[in-house]
């Protein structure tokens, strides 16, 4: 959309009830970023080879070299080499006795090398035992060092948008709607306890998107669809009212698992279904009070007014939506990745701890990584209903 604007200013700050209309597909990707000036190029001859008379010994091949500090990290070592040593490895016996990994003895190799070795083999033993294990750092803190770990969901670029006009079809099917009363209950669950923004709440990012849309049609004389489209935001609002007024009522959360032990499967559809259900209960369950943006960013904890921020925070691309399908969708998505085109990244769920000395609360990402792919699963099932209708 040509008049759709990249920038703007007064970008909608996240409320504790968000309202969002429409969801799009789980795994919608989106446009990748321009990508960067490749640089000078290089000559197909090269420099002159250079090489040792007679024969050079290759014995080096066989040596082990030690890992070095990086730069960042031996800037951030105090000169007091003793209290360097004793903060580190009282740091790192923290860290180890929190995730339950046993380091290398590494004090023989002799300061710095000592840290560096053990900073490399603690490295990979994260990697390997933590899902979404992310960076280690050494930091100076005043005039004590310790480490920290960094633990993050990766989200890549994908538009986590719920869409609610097939399920308000399926409302409607009579041979489906078991199917729906289900999904109602599972879109309860994410409105209520999960926290998901709504579209059409005011302060939401879709909210926000929809508005722009009906100025763009206002504004655009030479518009000659304008009725049509017109029509197309009226009914994107009349489906995020409807809705909202069927997954706002508790008794489905009250119902949700008499819901799913009724449930007969018949199909592969009612299948995708049940796991659906399944998933999203058994968080509700194990996390009855966790929401969506709980290890959220601080810069999404004060809010989405992110200008001057250079990553798109989470209740962005995250949200219920009316329809994934048709011209309005296109155009909303068209510019919703001219906008996101111009971050250099994706706020996602993340987890810091810091290993100084004071209390460490234990957290995982667990509950995010299922959530996701919970909201992947259902995108998926919503889009696929009008094609597998009986």
């Amino acid at each position: 959309m040509n008049n759709a604007t990249a920038h703007h200013t007064g970008k909608p700050s996240r409320s504790q009830r968000q309202k969002a209309e429409t969801a799009s597909p789980t795994a919608i990707g989106l446009r990748r970023m321009d990508a960067t000036d490749k640089g000078r190029g290089r000559t197909v001859k090269g420099h002159a080879q250079v090489g040792s008379e007679g024969n050079a010994s290759d014995a080096f091949l066989k040596c082990t070299f030690l890992p070095r500090l990086k730069e960042a990290e031996s800037d951030s070592v105090p000169a007091g080499q003793a209290e360097t040593e004793r903060d580190f490895y009282l740091s790192l016996s923290l860290l180890a006795e929190h995730f339950g990994i046993k380091p290398i003895e590494s004090r023989s190799y002799g300061y710095p090398y000592n840290i560096a070795v053990a900073i490399a083999d603690i490295e990979n033993r994260l990697k390997a035992s933590l899902p979404n294990w992310d960076s280690l750092r050494f930091v100076r803190d005043g005039c004590k060092t310790y480490l920290e770990t960094e633990e993050r969901y990766s989200v890549d670029t994908k538009l986590y948008y719920i869409p609610l006009a097939p399920l308000l079809m399926m409302l409607a099917d009579a041979k489906r709607k078991r199917n729906a009363r289900l999904l109602v209950s599972v879109c309860s669950y994410l409105y209520h306890i999960a926290d998901i923004p709504y579209y059409t709440h005011s302060g939401s990012y879709l909210s926000w998107m929809y508005e722009m849309m009906g100025d763009w049609i206002t504004e655009d004389d030479c518009n000659e669809q304008r009725e049509r489209d017109i029509q197309e935001l009226l009914k994107a609002d009349w489906i995020g009212v409807r809705m909202e007024q069927k997954i706002f009522n508790r008794n489905n959360l009250v119902f949700f698992e008499k819901r799913l032990d009724a449930f007969i499967t018949q199909d592969d559809f009612d299948n995708d279904c049940r796991k659906v259900a399944s998933n999203a209960l058994a968080l509700f369950r194990e996390y009855p009070e966790a929401h969506i943006f709980r290890n959220a960013p601080e810069q999404e904890e004060r809010g989405q007014d992110c200008d001057g921020c250079d990553s798109i925070p989470m209740a962005w691309y995250i949200s219920f939506i009316a329809e994934t399908r048709g011209w309005l969708y296109e155009t909303i998505n068209d510019s919703i990745n001219n906008e996101f085109n111009e971050y250099g990244g994706m706020d996602s769920p993340v987890i810091r701890t810091k290993f100084d000395g004071s209390e460490i609360t234990r957290q995982s990402l667990d509950f995010e990584t299922r959530l996701f792919r919970l909201l992947e699963d259902l995108c998926t099932l919503l889009n696929d209903y009008k094609t597998t209708r009986r």
